[in-house]
């Protein structure tokens, strides 16, 4: 990951600390959301990569041809499923990847932990270098609107986005916006309560809900 926290082994300290202890119930709910919402802009034969991939809960959930992860954090391929390719690095600097190798990069709750927009606007000419034409990118993170205070609640976050900026970096640099979502899913899962999985399931069911408790904006954009 590019940002202002680069130190592998603090990175490491602030994720175990935060995600340890709920790590179970994490993967049980990202194993939702991948096969429940973002498969259907998945492919099966789609090579993706997974952007800030943390313990992999997206990454190894999702089914499609190849699965590349890319993070700083020491233990991440710790948690990476078998067949997940790893990649250590800077993600604002040239990617390990040749041009036109992915359909699909995916990420959540990334971006935020960027030190500026020039780092953004890196890993967005970077992540379109490596997309294929028509390629996805495919952003979920916290809506500075709608989250307001709450978003400084976490040491690692620097960045702040809307939807509407997020999309006008997107266009900016070579992308199509083709969703674009104000309110998607709440916040944060760290600090809540550990609803049932069945409760996930009809909240993705009823799009009404999330412009009622959605803080997280989800953007589409393609390569053009």
């Amino acid at each position: 990951m590019s940002q202002s926290i680069k130190d592998p082994s603090e990175l490491q300290r602030i994720y175990e600390h935060r995600f340890t202890s709920m790590l179970g119930y994490r993967t049980r709910v990202w194993e939702i959301l991948a096969s429940g919402h973002f498969q259907q802009f998945v492919r099966r034969t789609d090579s993706v990569l997974d952007l800030g991939c943390g313990y992999g809960e997206f990454i190894n959930h999702i089914s499609c041809g190849q699965k590349f992860g890319m993070d700083l954090n020491p233990r991440s391929p710790e948690h990476l499923a078998p067949g997940v390719t790893f990649l250590a690095q800077d993600c604002s600097t040239r990617w390990q990847l040749p041009d036109a190798s992915l359909d699909v990069v995916f990420t959540s709750n990334f971006f935020e932990h960027l030190p500026d927009k020039k780092a953004l606007r890196d890993t967005l000419v970077e992540a379109r270098r490596c997309l294929k034409p028509g390629g996805r990118l495919i952003a979920l993170g916290p809506n500075i609107k709608h989250v307001q205070g709450a978003y400084w609640d976490f040491w690692d976050h620097f960045l702040c986005l809307t939807e509407m900026s997020l999309g006008e970096a997107l266009t900016n640099n070579g992308y199509r916006v083709t969703l674009s979502r104000a309110r998607f899913l709440p916040y944060s899962m760290v600090g809540a309560p550990r609803y049932p999985l069945v409760l996930l399931r009809l909240y993705l069911a009823l799009p009404f809900l999330w412009r009622l408790f959605g803080q997280q904006f989800l953007v589409i954009a393609e390569k053009v």
